[in-house]
Parts: C-alpha cells; structure tokens; sequence
C-alpha cells in the first residue's frame, strides 16, 4: 500500500541558519582531531573558551551576515552586535566547550532567531554525530529530516531527567542538591552530560523525559527550548511561569509528568530563583 511521506521544506532563514551550523561544525570536527594544541583561556572560573569557540562563532555569523546583513546578533563569545533589529540570532559556536576539550563526544553548535522577541527558527547540530535537529515555529521540530516528538512518558517515577550541575557560580549549589535529592528519590533515573543546548535537543526527541537547570544564559536554551514546543513538550522557568529566556531557569517537559516536575522542584525554591 502507498504511505504518503511527510516532505520536510526547510524554512529559507532556517535554511540559512543550517549552513553556518554546518560550517561550524567542520570547524569543530577538524580541531577535535588534535585537541592538544589548542589555545584555551578561562572567561571566568570553570567557564573555558578556546580558539575553536571564537572561529566557530566567527564562521556562523559571517554566513548570516552575507545572507542577512541588517539583522543583529547575540554570540557567546562576541556579545549582543551594536546593529539593532527586530531580527536577533542568538549563537552558542559550541555548546559544550568544556567536554569538547576533554574529548567527551557531547558537545553542539546552537543557533536560535528571535523576531521581535520570540524565538522562531531553530538549529542544533551535534558534529561530532552528525545529527542535525531543526524547528521551525509552527511547523514542528526535525532530527536530520524526520519528525521527532518529546516522550510519551506519563509516571515521573518511570522517567529518565536531564539536568546541569552548578559550576560557574556556587550560591544556589545548596538549593540545586535538594532539588537533585528529590528528583533522584522520585524518577527512575538523572543523566548530567553537559550540554544544556542538546539536553533540550533530547527532551524534544524523547530521549529525555525532562530537564531542569538553573542560571543558563540565553545562548543555552534558545533553540532548544523551540524545539522542544515544535515537539510538543512543555518549557518554563521553574515555577512554571514565563520568562525562562530572561532568567535562565529552565524546566522543559513532555507533558504528562510536567506537574509532577513543578511539585517535586516547588519545595526548594528560593525567591531568587522563583522569576
């Protein structure tokens, strides 16, 4: 019998974001084969950049550029451009430095758009694999061309959860082990890889049933975060609440446990961490 297949048309600014992904990514893959030789700074404590991180950003927006010249910009290593623009590609080279430069194969290359504040395209591209996930708003997420959904997982006790340790800044660490006691005590399982960009990108394929990090910058969860409602799932700030772009407090979700990720989490906020 004839089954109609799902023909996947990339949106042109996706399209775009696609190509300088890639472009990235063979950047990173190169520098992977003799990571020995890279120069490394440190941006802050436990918070690395090296040379691969800087090129990588280099080469996404040197492609966005010549398609898009008037839109503005928000990378990792090279700030918010000083061009203003309803239109803001918010770029994270590699997502994951810190795993890349150990050679622990989970790092990524995300890079989201913004018009006009809400996040409408999206690009996560794990080079090291060579798996691509894309979203556009409205149209659905795509891991290399076919339709991922977020898990049909409906018993926090049978599901397996992301999250991110503290490693930046330690003044919420207290909080986090408590909600990482109760969390471990009523899933079945929590996995910490290190990269919070493609712990979204698992959530939104149904690898993860869950995730949950606190104080991630923009760059972090911007295209995950999109490809996690194209496929369904749930975002929020902890408390359930908008605003996890701003705070970087995060809690994406398939939503059959999403109220029971909301109750577990409930009893160790904080008023700082709440917003």
């Amino acid at each position: 019998s004839y089954k109609k297949r799902e023909i996947y048309f990339m949106h042109p600014m996706l399209n775009i974001a696609v190509k300088a992904a890639r472009r990235a990514g063979a950047i990173i893959n190169r520098a992977s084969q003799d990571i020995g030789t890279l120069t490394v700074k440190s941006k802050n404590y436990n918070d690395f950049v090296s040379e691969v991180d800087v090129a990588a950003e280099r080469a996404i927006i040197d492609t966005l550029k010549d398609a898009y010249p008037q839109h503005g910009f928000l990378g990792e290593e090279s700030g918010p451009s000083e061009h203003q623009s309803d239109f803001i590609w918010i770029i994270d080279p590699l997502d994951g430095t810190t795993n890349f430069l150990h050679n622990f194969p989970q790092y990524c290359v995300s890079i989201a758009l913004q018009h006009k504040g809400e996040i409408t395209q999206a690009v996560i591209y794990e080079p090291n694999r060579n798996d691509l996930y894309t979203a556009t708003k409205g149209r659905g997420a795509f891991l290399n061309d076919k339709r991922i959904r977020v898990s049909k997982c409906d018993k926090l006790k049978e599901s397996l959860i992301g999250t991110g340790f503290p490693f930046r800044d330690f003044k919420h660490l207290d909080t986090y082990l408590g909600m990482f006691k109760s969390m471990l005590q009523k899933s079945s399982g929590i996995r910490r890889p290190g990269s919070a960009a493609l712990d979204l990108a698992y959530v939104a394929n149904g690898s993860l049933d869950a995730f949950w990090e606190i104080g991630l910058s923009s760059w972090d969860i911007a295209a995950g975060a999109l490809l996690v409602q194209e496929a369904g799932g749930i975002i929020s700030n902890l408390n359930g609440k908008e605003g996890w772009l701003e705070s970087g407090n995060v809690l994406a979700s398939t939503p059959k446990i999403y109220d029971a990720m909301i109750e577990t989490l409930a009893p160790h906020l904080t008023d700082d961490i709440k917003n």
